[in-house]
């Protein structure tokens, strides 16, 4: 296993010798010793990535299509090496990672490899006498930082993109979970990606994050994380005025209306907040439920959230690992206290599994709060296993409780009633709404947020626009046309 900084098609130490434990959740011993890359990294990195930079932009679209859909396949290849490596090193349980975040990630730069050579300029109507056409152009070299709660999966989606549209690569994956990163950067030389292409440098946010962030030879910045990183990244940007996409937090409202089929919307909300325990930027962390269904909604989520499974990630029964760090699960149980000094309710969990098996990892019981829709755990990202449960009366006060937080990135109803669904749809402050299902995403559809949950869109035909410039060209065919000054 590589456990160094991948620039220039070679993996090699830190200019500095800088390295950092990577550690398994599950008991936090050590995994491995990785580098860490500080600013004379990143510049070996652009450097590279600037030289190979023409060659790789004017490539046929064809054959860097054709070099994404042999990663696809080597990913697929290796997927069960992928899989035990991202449960080890996040704490997905191997079952999500062997059926979920591997094919994924494979379908992702399948798609993306199959888009290369199918996105296309267009020819604009003008005056009579003037040809004018539009090229989509590589902005050029593209710093990307991905988050730490799906390594292996945001690896692709922002990688594949940038690479069909013709960009070269310097990407910072999270300093807590860079393993199936690099294990992608071996694929891809392994496969035939030229050299300096891309290039992979785990390292700390504050150091890495920050250089990538304010080079002036990076045209673009693609991060996604916390909303608060978020704004640094965009003050950090302003200097050389660099395109930025931002994908950040969100606090995904979840509404159950008195019509729903209730073991759908039972089963269909479990997973929207213990899913990767509950580590998600989209999860369903406010349930919000009609008075009438409520008692008896709970009654069996309640039961269903504490029947859960927690243990060892690569046991394949389990149903929920640890959240990835100490630090964490700490930050997420702060918020029991916090909800009790508000006045919640706490109806289930909140505390640490009482297992000793599982006493040295960063394990959390399945937590389910009642709290006021103004209270900071209906608020703030938690990002735990954690939701805060609300009810309603009415459709205005379900939407106002939907719509009453800072963030929009992802939320959904489960209703029956085909025209509440639309209306709510159009309705809802959010990128994205699920009708009776939650958190489903396909490199096909555009996937982003309002609001404090950032701006511009991973996947589909979106992200293509997001990793070009756009360029218009005038050209004169008319021989006889007039000129405006005659002489």
């Amino acid at each position: 296993m590589n456990t160094q900084l991948f620039i220039n098609g070679r993996f090699c130490p830190a200019a500095d010798g800088a390295t950092l434990a990577t550690l398994n959740p599950h008991d936090n011993s050590v995994i491995a010793d990785v580098s860490m890359a500080g600013p004379a990294d990143i510049e070996l990195a652009i450097k590279a990535a600037k030289a190979t930079l023409p060659a790789w932009s004017r490539m046929a679209a064809m054959d860097r299509g054709r070099l994404l859909l042999k990663l696809a396949d080597a990913i697929e290849a290796n997927a069960d090496e992928l899989a035990r490596l991202e449960s080890i090193d996040t704490g997905h349980p191997l079952r999500d990672t062997k059926f979920l975040d591997v094919p994924r990630t494979a379908v992702t730069f399948r798609y993306f490899g199959g888009m290369a050579d199918k996105f296309e300029g267009s020819v604009i109507p003008v005056e009579e006498g003037f040809l004018n056409y539009m090229l989509r152009e590589p902005v050029g070299i593209v710093g990307q930082v991905v988050p730490w709660n799906f390594p292996l999966m945001f690896t692709s989606w922002k990688m594949a993109p940038a690479l069909a549209a013709g960009n070269c690569i310097v990407m910072k994956p999270a300093e807590l979970t860079p393993l199936s990163t690099l294990r992608i950067a071996e694929l891809m030389a392994e496969v035939g990606f030229p050299d300096g292409v891309v290039n992979i440098l785990p390292g700390l946010g504050q150091v890495a994050g920050q250089y990538i962030a304010e080079h002036n030879d990076i045209a673009k910045i693609a991060f996604t994380g916390s909303t608060e990183t978020g704004k640094r990244i965009v003050r950090a940007s302003a200097d050389n005025l660099k395109k930025v996409q931002l994908e950040l937090g969100g606090k995904g409202a979840n509404i159950v209306f008195g019509d729903a089929n209730l073991q759908a919307a039972i089963n269909g909300a479990a997973f929207a907040i213990f899913h990767n325990q509950g580590q998600a930027c989209i999860a369903g962390s406010r349930l919000i439920l009609h008075k009438s269904i409520a008692d008896e909604f709970l009654k069996k989520f309640i039961a269903l959230a504490a029947s859960i499974k927690i243990g060892n990630p690569l046991d394949m029964s389990t149903e929920m690992g640890p959240v990835t760090s100490l630090h964490h699960r700490d930050r997420v149980l702060s918020y029991v206290d916090i909800a009790r000094e508000q006045g919640g309710e706490v109806l289930l969990g909140g505390k640490v599994p009482s297992d000793p098996s599982l006493a040295a990892g960063c394990y959390i019981e399945p937590t389910i709060v009642r709290a006021k829709p103004t209270d900071r755990v209906s608020q703030e990202e938690v990002f735990g296993p954690f939701v805060s449960v609300t009810t309603f009366e009415t459709d205005e006060e379900a939407l106002a409780i939907a719509n009453g937080t800072e963030y929009g990135l992802g939320g959904g109803l489960w209703t029956n009633n085909l025209q509440r669904a639309h209306q709510f749809a159009g309705k809802m402050r959010s990128g994205m709404v699920w009708i009776n299902c939650y958190k489903r995403v396909n490199p096909g559809s555009p996937f982003g947020g309002f609001g404090k949950s950032g701006y511009g869109r991973e996947m589909g035909f979106e992200v293509m626009r997001e990793y070009t410039q756009v360029k218009s060209v005038w050209v004169n065919v008319d021989a006889n046309l007039k000129p405006f000054y005659p002489r």
